[in-house]
């Protein structure tokens, strides 16, 4: 595959792998290592322990050593969101034993984050469950994420909310961009602290078929990270349709400048191959 971006030093884009979608052909504490070889300085992660939202404290602890001695800095962290990779798409909606389990997370992943120096956490919204009122879910969330942006706050970093794609998760609700800056600005107008911010994902957005280019104009202001894969089939970018060097760019001119993370399918292949369209030099974030 053909190199998207130009190869030369000096560039502004700030590009991470996110771990637990690529180089999971790994275990999970040889993957910093893995993402330093190829050439990264920059990852994130879903929650990894996807069975427990309180691992033990060595678990913790044998991750921030693998993140440590691999160079590699953790730049953004979701929150526990039930079985991700699985049927579920986040737990802070869900009334019960998952929104319990959610805010027995919250302390203990803002800490991991603040352990690593990891500056964003994400709040996966959880899908809608049968039976239940969705206001009912809707006024629950919103009490589980001003609690999650205060420990975010409290470990000077920023509570990300994302937008997720119709046809792979039906039962999410947040599936366009003016839906998750609505929960956005209820939990910024709810805390008082502005710490709230849009994960904006192009994979998901071009899948629900909205206008990138106008998502982009109007919400770059309020957003604290963004995500990309190439549609469809969400591959590396250049397998797909999506213009990244033009959309990248976009973003760029209306004031982003931070981290852009790599949440693609690396297909029948070693994830160490996946990277072509992205020269060696830009890999490392400046």
């Amino acid at each position: 595959m053909a190199s998207l971006f130009r190869d030369k030093r000096g560039t502004d884009q700030r590009f991470d792998v996110n771990l637990s979608i690529l180089f999971t052909e790994l275990p999970l504490l040889e993957r910093p290592a893995a993402a330093a070889a190829a050439g990264f300085t920059a990852v994130e992660l879903w929650w990894p322990w996807v069975e427990t939202p309180t691992p033990a404290q060595a678990e913790l602890d044998a991750l921030k050593k693998a993140l440590d001695e691999a160079g590699t800095q953790l730049v953004g962290l979701n929150f526990y969101a039930g079985q991700l990779p699985g049927p579920d798409r986040g737990a802070l909606s869900v009334p019960g034993e998952e929104s319990d389990r959610f805010r027995a997370n919250i302390d203990v992943a803002a800490d991991f984050a603040a352990s690593v120096g990891c500056k964003a956490l994400n709040a996966l919204y959880g899908n809608r469950v049968e039976g239940v009122d969705p206001q009912v879910q809707d006024t629950l969330a919103l009490e589980n994420l001003v609690l999650a942006a205060r420990a975010a706050d409290r470990v000077g970093a920023i509570l990300l909310i994302e937008t997720l794609n119709k046809p792979e998760s039906p039962l999410y609700p947040l599936v366009s961009a003016p839906s998750a800056i609505e929960v956005v600005d209820k939990v910024n107008a709810a805390t008082g602290l502005g710490n709230a911010k849009f994960l904006l994902d192009l994979y998901h957005l071009s899948m629900n078929g909205e206008d990138l280019n106008e998502v982009i104009a109007a919400y770059a202001d309020r957003t604290g990270h963004v995500q990309i894969a190439d549609n469809p089939g969400r591959g590396a970018p250049g397998t797909g349709d999506l213009d990244f060097v033009d959309l990248l760019g976009r973003l760029k001119k209306a004031g982003y400048d931070g981290w852009t993370g790599l949440e693609y399918k690396a297909g029948d292949r070693p994830s160490a191959g996946s990277f072509e369209w992205l020269p060696q030099p830009l890999r490392a974030a400046n």
